[in-house]
């Protein structure tokens, strides 16, 4: 299950301070409740749970704790689906929002997603899409979600230097690799890689400095690559939870939350 973070509510301000201290960097667990994860029966009895794209009402309970996931893993092992051809509109969609969302792609466009390809999608877990282009997997995307496309990691390594990226250190390896939340100090560490930016070099286009550390400041929101300290190829790929800079500043709490990591349910899927 994916990171909760508390919705708003009108429960008693220190009552919701409470379950942020709870909840946020953990996810919701079927079993247990321990550094990384929360039992969802150990929520309080009146809980909502919002997961992406879900419509939900706006009734007022003052006594009910809302949470909502941000992002999808795939932990488990996914059974392939029927893959559908996309039509050519669908296909220019895409195209050009991946070309939006990570610019350095766009010299490499043309290999990646040919103008006449047929590119198709197979159904993931979880209302997520996964686009495949001759047996083999680009990124996937959350049905009827405003989120950016993520790239598979296969799709990372043979781009490397398309992607945003930051790097952990060698002791948060085994973290990522099972799905935890990483948090600040596998980044803030000798070992770790944050973007580093001079002041007037704030303006310049994305890239990195050919020691893993990228030329501008990444956002919250933003998808990013995980690299790891002694690895030449990346980790995992997730969403930023705290924009770099704050990072920096705070030094401590979540940062990045992993959607796909090597070995995971969507690593292995078989999608010839």
């Amino acid at each position: 299950m994916p990171l909760v973070v508390p919705g708003v509510t009108s429960v008693a301000a220190n009552s919701t301070e409470e379950w942020q201290n709870k909840l946020v960097g953990k996810k919701l667990s079927e079993t247990a409740t321990n550094e990384t994860e929360f039992c969802k029966k150990d929520l309080p009895k009146e809980h909502r749970i919002i997961s992406p794209g879900t419509m939900v009402t706006k009734d007022h309970n003052e006594k009910r704790l809302n949470t909502s996931s941000s992002i999808i893993m795939f932990k488990k092992e996914i059974s392939p689906s029927p893959k559908q051809k996309l039509k050519s509109s669908v296909q220019r969609t895409l195209r050009q929002s991946l070309q939006t969302t990570y610019p350095l792609l766009a010299r490499h466009m043309d290999e990646i997603l040919p103008k006449k390809a047929s590119l198709e999608s197979m159904k993931l877990p979880d209302r997520n899409t996964l686009y495949v282009l001759d047996g083999e997997p680009l990124f996937f995307k959350h049905d009827g979600g405003r989120e950016a496309p993520m790239p598979h990691l296969r799709l990372v390594h043979r781009f490397p230097r398309a992607f945003p990226s930051v790097r952990i250190d060698r002791g948060a390896i085994r973290f990522v690799l099972s799905g935890a939340t990483l948090m600040a100090p596998g980044l803030t560490s000798s070992g770790g890689r944050l973007p580093l930016v001079e002041e007037e070099e704030r303006s310049t286009a994305d890239g990195d400095d050919g020691d893993g550390r990228w030329r501008r400041e990444l956002v919250k929101g933003e998808p990013v690559v995980v690299m790891a300290e002694g690895k030449t190829e990346a980790c995992a790929v997730g969403v930023l939870l705290e924009g770099t800079e704050g990072v920096k500043a705070k030094g401590k709490g979540p940062v990045i939350e992993d959607a796909h990591f090597l070995g995971d349910g969507l690593w292995k899927l078989v999608t010839c």
